[in-house]
């Protein structure tokens, strides 16, 4: 067989193992903002703790440092969610995929996407509720189920996308099977991001929190389920739009920008809540067809005899 031919086969040793320089720099970038992103939150933890490492910051401090940063870890998070984005579409674009990058990515993935938010929503659990010993025992259990069902789902993603696999026409939709992990944990960190800036004190925080264990519980399962959601790759960068359009694109992401800390969860959550509601309507339309079958088949039963 010609090395032309071998090329072409996804399973050849040697370009399944080939690196490809831009798409795994991008992936490097991933990896290395969800390493940051964790670093941030045991920071920020250590200094709610208190100990030496909080010596240094007046107690009315503590709060205002360890919120900075965890905000920090939040914006690592997104800017992890661009590169994981940019690896992809550059490995395409460029005719340059290979399963060591898939496996790769998924590596980079599970840290970034996985570990830090379960990290952070953690440790954001535990602080403002360490007076409640079982509270902490939830904490860990939540994040450990959301880790999981990330991990499952990022190990789903790499057998369905195996080129080897045969796939039946049904299957051929290009729309993610699942919640995607970096959607997951978009949507995990623009949420601590939003409360964090409405959380004004200690108490409020307290208050607030609750609601990170639930939307844990949430994606954790959308990530493992069978609800589709859209992938964007099959977006065309080159569409000619009308100009009032074009500028209207504009104002709405300058807004968009300009209420980052709200913003950025609603869009997140717009996202979840097509996925759900798509999927609502599919299981509408064939039970509907599922009706009408049998009711075709009964006509028929009914006209024989």
């Amino acid at each position: 067989m010609s090395d032309l031919s071998q090329r072409d086969n996804p399973y050849n040793v040697t370009q399944a193992s080939r690196i490809y320089f831009l798409p795994n720099l991008m992936t490097a970038g991933n990896l290395l903002c969800g390493f940051l992103a964790v670093i941030r939150c045991i920071q920020a933890r250590l200094i709610t703790d208190g100990g030496d490492y909080a010596a240094s910051h007046a107690a009315g401090d503590a709060l205002h440092v360890s919120s900075a940063l965890y905000t920090q870890a939040v914006w690592l998070i997104l800017a992890a969610v661009v590169f994981d984005s940019l690896d992809g579409r550059l490995a395409r674009m460029g005719g340059r995929t290979s399963l060591f990058g898939a496996e790769f990515d998924s590596l980079a993935d599970v840290v970034s996407f996985g570990v830090a938010p379960a990290l952070m929503v953690f440790f954001l659990i535990l602080t403002p509720r360490e007076e409640y010993p079982w509270f902490k025992e939830l904490g860990w259990i939540i994040a450990f189920i959301y880790l999981l069902c990330g991990a499952v789902r990022l190990a789903r993603f790499n057998v369905i996308t195996n080129p080897l696999l045969h796939r039946a026409d049904a299957d051929s939709s290009k729309d993610f099977i699942g919640m995607p992990i970096p959607a997951a944990a978009g949507t995990v960190a623009t949420l601590v991001l939003l409360l964090l800036n409405l959380a004004a004190n200690a108490r409020e925080l307290r208050q607030l929190t609750i609601a990170l264990p639930l939307l844990l519980i949430l994606v954790s399962f959308l990530m493992v389920s069978t609800v589709r959601y859209p992938s964007f790759k099959q977006v065309n960068w080159e569409t000619k739009t009308r100009f009032r359009s074009f500028v209207g694109l504009i104002i709405v992401g300058v807004v968009v920008w300009r209420l980052r800390e709200i913003s950025f969860f609603f869009l997140f959550l717009a996202y979840i809540s097509y996925g759900l509601f798509t999927h609502y309507q599919r299981g509408v339309r064939h039970a509907q067809m599922r009706a009408l079958r049998r009711k075709v088949v009964k006509m028929k039963q009914e006209a024989s005899e």
